[in-house]
């Protein structure tokens, strides 16, 4: 296991393995490392970095829940960089790590070889959002992982035809086993930070999006997404004409990666980074 310490102290676990193009995986909000376990055989050939925010997986918590926001993120992110001493990364972020990307490719587009999001853009469907904002922060009810898979597949509804064995592998993914049942594997304390800034004014992310424009860029898009909508794909198409997009039948929010519209289109754009 490897760790670096952030400049405000804490200790972030990352991994890094492989040789080759370095690809930096950023995980979604309430994620891990875990994120990238289905996609990472078909990136092989590259330099995979994956990495734990603060507060989830086997980073230290913030005590000043504040902290989980973006541009603290955004910073963690360079920080680690400057400790592998890597100039440049390509970036695969799945949901709030495309937000992560987003922010990077506007306030240090020097770092950046090229961005691959997962089902994220610059405009969040009010609807995914309030879905969020129900479940984030608390364990789950199932007291045994088995009994996660099973909540999970009826949950998912816009998943179609994805194995029991996947939402098994999901679920041990994303709760810890304990003896009083199921835990979240995150600070509970980012359920506050992610109200406030639902609760705070909007930002235009459009501006964050743009900046990516002379950059390889990639989409993969969960074609039944809560938060990413078939009218933000298209305005992305319009503003960045060149970008891959890999649609996903069968898949909301968001993508497992290792479907084959996604493995295509990650091909794709690892060819452009070349």
């Amino acid at each position: 296991m490897a760790h670096f310490t952030t400049s405000d102290g804490l200790s972030l676990y990352y991994t890094d393995e492989g040789t080759g193009l370095p690809i930096l995986c950023l995980a979604g909000l309430t994620r891990t490392t875990a994120d990238f376990d289905y996609v990472t055989p078909h990136l092989a050939g590259n330099r995979l970095i994956k990495l734990d925010y603060r507060g989830r997986g086997q980073s230290d918590f913030d005590p000043d829940w504040q902290n989980y926001a973006l541009p603290v993120e955004c910073r963690d992110v360079l920080e680690l960089l400057d400790h592998l001493g890597l100039e440049k990364v390509a970036i695969l972020g799945t949901s709030r790590g495309g937000l992560n990307a987003m922010g990077l490719a506007a306030g240090a587009h020097d770092r950046l070889l090229g961005i691959a999001l997962n089902d994220v853009g610059p405009f969040i469907e009010p609807g995914g959002l309030a879905v969020i904002r129900h479940v984030i922060g608390l364990n789950p009810a199932a007291k045994t992982h088995a009994e996660a898979a099973d909540a999970l597949a009826r949950a998912f509804v816009d998943f179609v035809d994805v194995p029991d064995s996947r939402w098994l592998e999901e679920a041990k993914k994303h709760f810890r086993l304990t003896e009083t049942g199921l835990k979240i594997t995150y600070d509970p304390k980012l359920r506050d930070a992610v109200l406030a800034a639902m609760d705070g004014p909007d930002v235009d992310l459009w501006p964050f999006f743009d900046a990516i424009a002379d950059l390889p860029l990639a989409l993969i898009h969960g074609q039944n997404s809560n938060l990413l909508s078939h009218e933000t794909v298209v305005e992305m198409q319009k503003r960045s004409p060149d970008m891959i997009l890999g649609s996903v039948p069968g898949r909301g929010h968001v993508p497992f990666l290792d479907e084959p519209e996604a493995v295509t289109a990650l091909n794709e754009w690892l060819e452009r980074l070349k």
